[in-house]
């Protein structure tokens, strides 16, 4: 079969669940991933042909699509801030709004040299890892409950080639941070059962519950935890950075503030206040 022919067979079996630009990337993406082949290669040879493997290996891809899973585990990676991550049901595939919060403290500390980075609920890894690689000299510990998402965190950092002390913990539980730190960053669990709506179906039914979503009469529970942690665990002009939930950007802002902390919010990309940065008075 001619791969054109596919890609039009892929294009009409998906365009009521996506848009159309949505489902050329989505195409591009699987048989970049599985054949080596891209657009440009297409374009170019447009009488390209397939075999009956490649036909089945799509075929299945395609199927997966329509049930909502996302391209990233389809594929069994994504590439953030650079750099190649292994995802599967056990982590939540990371987003562009969480590069901004890696710039923002690259931004804070791009000389820092041999700094105590801690991660609170690291799940595939990308945050520590993505500091490990631009800050080399850092020390960087990794906390997370889930030991699946550890262990895909674990090979994430063998793809990268990046040294991070992984920790099994609950941070609900935890009484108190070991040792003093420079950076402590986290993006927890923020979602609320209220905001269920709004997510998609590739979020509800294939990223990992327990990474996403908080109860509605206590959205801050993470926040405040680790905000408490934070106070004696930063070393003097340390800052703790948060990926936070947009609907409930003053609330935690001022809840950080309760707890002595100098804060400022910023917004992502898509104009969301998304980042919050707190240091001691």
């Amino acid at each position: 079969m001619k791969l054109k022919a596919q890609k039009e067979i892929f294009t009409k079996s998906l365009e009521n669940e996506y848009p159309v630009e949505e489902v050329n990337s989505f195409f591009f993406m699987l048989t970049e991933a599985f054949f080596k082949i891209n657009r440009l290669n297409l374009a170019l040879n447009p009488e390209l042909e397939i075999d009956k493997s490649q036909f089945e290996k799509l075929e299945s891809a395609l199927a997966r699509l329509t049930n909502h899973e996302p391209i990233q585990h389809i594929i069994g990676e994504t590439e953030f801030f650079g750099l190649i991550f292994k995802v599967d049901r056990n982590v939540l595939v990371p987003r562009p709004e969480t590069e901004e919060l890696i710039e923002w403290i690259l931004e804070d500390f791009s000389e820092l040299e041999s700094g105590r980075i801690l991660d609170i609920g690291t799940g595939s890894g990308c945050i520590a890892i993505a500091l490990a690689k631009n800050l080399p000299e850092a020390q960087i510990s990794a906390i997370d409950i889930s030991e699946k998402a550890l262990e895909i965190a674990k090979i994430n950092a063998e793809i990268n080639q990046a040294k991070i002390n992984f920790i099994q913990e609950d941070i609900l539980k935890t009484k108190a941070l070991n040792g003093n730190w420079d950076i402590i960053v986290s993006n927890p669990p923020y979602v609320r059962e209220l905001e269920k709506k709004e997510m998609h179906r590739n979020v509800l039914e294939y990223d990992p519950p327990t990474a996403l979503y908080v109860k509605d009469e206590n959205p801050l529970i993470f926040y405040e935890k680790i905000t408490k942690l934070a106070k004696t665990a930063l070393n003097p002009d340390g800052k703790i950075y948060f990926e936070i939930n947009q609907y409930l950007a003053e609330e935690t802002e001022k809840m950080m503030q309760k707890y002595g902390f100098n804060t400022e919010l910023r917004k992502d990309l898509f104009g969301n206040f998304r980042m919050l940065r707190g240091e001691i008075n």
